[in-house]
């Protein structure tokens, strides 16, 4: 016979449940009481603002000169989407298929910039892009960014090249396919699903990144994400509609590509492929 559970452990599932509730329930509402704000004419002491309007995004976008930002976020973003890829996915076939001295700490040293908070390896990495001329440009910024991007992909794409059986390669190469041919009309057909989802997530972090684009950015190098923070704290008044503007644009911007990217493949379905390849 199958025992009920006991009561103390039906009061923990309650407990975490509430406390999950409760937590979901605070951002929801912080993050609506921004959405409207950036609506709002007149908020002062009442449940909902004395009107509404959209005004306040006409003003942040001329204010805050967005088409620029936004320009210049994309362009960063798709660089290193465009070099993650073409870096990261060449070595994490390398590291799924080849054995070699030195590969496990290889793998942790790809860990490190993932586990490590980006604040202390950045400001040593932005005086090195300082001193070199680097620090303000574009340039410095995709470069600063590729350091967490590129074993992000790397550690993504893995699973998704062990699950590949090799005699596939093997076929390939027996009909006389060079490596060259192999990857393009073979490997990359079956990867392109990895691919499309590591580089969405890439696209989706490059573009949240606040630590390492503001220790390297200039004034003509600010993404989206280190503009909002100057508009915050910057010298000067603003309106905090203005300022709650800005930030919805910038949620959206990123809600939307992380949408995009999770249609691709969920963080489980990486998961439980890494989990099947260790298990073999």
């Amino acid at each position: 016979m199958h025992s009920n559970p006991s009561l103390s452990t039906r009061l923990w599932a309650t407990a975490l449940w509430v406390a999950v509730g409760f937590f979901v329930l605070n951002l929801l509402a912080l993050i609506g009481s921004v959405v409207v704000s950036s609506f709002g004419t007149r908020w002062l002491g009442t449940w909902l603002p004395a009107g509404f309007t959209t005004r306040w995004y006409a003003a942040a976008w001329q204010e805050f000169q967005l088409d620029d930002v936004l320009l210049v976020t994309f362009q960063v973003a798709f660089s290193v989407v465009i070099l993650s890829g073409l870096l990261g996915v060449p070595a994490a076939y390398a590291m799924a298929r080849r054995e070699f001295p030195g590969k496990r700490a290889l793998m942790l040293l790809f860990l490190l910039p993932l586990l490590v908070p980006p604040i202390t390896y950045g400001i040593p990495m932005a005086t090195v892009l300082y001193q070199t001329g680097l620090g303000g440009t574009m340039a410095g910024v995709i470069l600063a960014n590729l350091v967490p991007t590129v074993p992000f992909v790397i550690l993504v794409m893995i699973p998704f090249v062990e699950q590949i059986d090799p005699r596939i390669e093997d076929a390939a190469r027996v009909f006389g396919a060079g490596t060259f041919r192999l990857f393009v009309h073979v490997l990359t057909p079956l990867l392109l699903p990895g691919v499309l989802a590591a580089l969405l997530l890439v696209l989706v972090r490059t573009i949240a990144m606040f630590e390492l684009t503001f220790l390297t950015a200039g004034p003509t190098s600010q993404t989206l994400v280190v503009a909002l923070y100057y508009s915050v704290f910057a010298a000067g008044v603003r309106a905090v509609q203005a300022v709650d503007a800005m930030a919805v644009i910038y949620m959206l911007a990123t809600l939307v590509w992380l949408v995009i990217a999770l249609r691709f493949v969920s963080p489980t379905q990486i998961v439980s492929r890494a989990k099947q390849q260790n298990a073999h």
